[in-house]
């Protein structure tokens, strides 16, 4: 390619930096990965902020991240509706309806979605920064898609851009 033609939208199907069993090395971006080798390299690459994600990197670890942090945001308050009781209190003919305080396992509960969002918090600022490498953007943008969430989905869409490569640090090398 020249300098006058655009980078294509998608990187071609082979990857760039090719290992033994066609993985790539772990500092460099895994395009089209699958859920699980998405997944594998969110957690391996837990606080690597040099480096790049593909958009598929990207993508299957926001929606693991976001349908398990709302599922364990949803299981508190459903346990807590499924066992509550109400009960009728007549004094002096008039009706009261009170409700049994929740139990203990409620509260536990109500923790569960803050361990995971501790658990994952810098893994997704990890990954979003080197999604923006691998669009050729500068890392520290993602701190705006913390306080705009919309920010976030713009970026996760931006194209695969060949120039990102300068954000590349092969293992070993300094």
């Amino acid at each position: 390619m020249t300098s006058d033609q655009p980078y294509p939208s998608a990187p071609s199907a082979q990857q760039p930096y090719p290992t033994a069993g066609g993985e790539p090395p772990r500092w460099a971006p895994r395009y089209g990965a699958s859920f699980g080798q998405a997944l594998g390299r969110f957690f391996t690459k837990y606080a690597t902020f040099s480096g790049r994600a593909s958009r598929s990197e990207f993508w299957w670890a926001y929606l693991v991240v976001t349908v398990v942090g709302l599922v364990l945001v949803t299981i508190p308050f459903v346990y807590r509706f499924a066992t509550i009781e109400y009960t009728t209190v007549d004094l002096s003919g008039v009706e009261y309806r009170v409700s049994n305080a929740p139990s203990p396992l409620f509260w536990v509960l109500l923790v569960l979605p803050a361990i995971w969002w501790l658990a994952t918090i810098v893994p997704s600022l990890a990954l979003g920064w080197r999604r923006l490498h691998d669009a050729n953007l500068s890392g520290a943008l993602w701190i705006i898609a913390v306080f705009v969430g919309i920010v976030g989905i713009v970026f996760g869409l931006l194209p695969s851009n060949p120039e990102g490569a300068r954000y590349d640090r092969p293992e070993g090398a300094r």
